[in-house]
């Protein structure tokens, strides 16, 4: 049990490195063609096509319940939930109280959440692919809480 709440905390952990990982190297390297809209957008659908990129960490998430499930890997649940865990997290963060696609959290006014949305307003400064900034979203450079 004990080592299932350790994996849970490490993956969860370990995903915000992977979303800042992502973010500068392949959101904004092979695969810019799928993140630009959310930088400039081009289109007038709510949905963007920067949001592959959840159905990609949803279906990592879902191989690792399955491996769980099929008793192949015995901490796949862990993994899979931390992975879960932290895709919530950053919707949360990103998709509500950043960019209000839905309008909930609008009043969260506390040094954290103005250190959050003033490194994301850094990110999306630069709308090329070139040149971006804070690519992580719960980790923030100590900077952006000075202000």
């Amino acid at each position: 049990m004990l080592l299932n709440i350790f994996v849970f905390i490490l993956t969860f952990c370990i995903m915000e490195f992977m979303a800042w990982f992502s973010h500068k190297y392949v959101m904004h390297g092979f695969l810019w063609n799928l993140h630009a809209d959310h930088h400039k957008k081009d289109h007038d659908s709510w949905f963007e096509r920067n949001d592959a990129f959840f159905i990609f960490y949803a279906v990592v998430s879902i191989g690792f319940f399955l491996l769980w499930q099929n008793d192949i890997l015995e901490i796949g649940l862990a993994i899979g939930l931390g992975i879960f865990a932290y895709g919530l997290a950053y919707f949360t963060v990103h998709d509500i109280f950043i960019h209000q696609r839905f309008k909930l959290f609008r009043n969260a006014n506390n040094r954290y959440a103005r250190a959050v949305r003033r490194a994301h307003k850094m990110h999306h400064k630069h709308l090329g692919k070139e040149e971006g900034e804070c690519f992580g979203m719960l980790v923030v450079p100590w900077k952006y809480f000075k202000k």
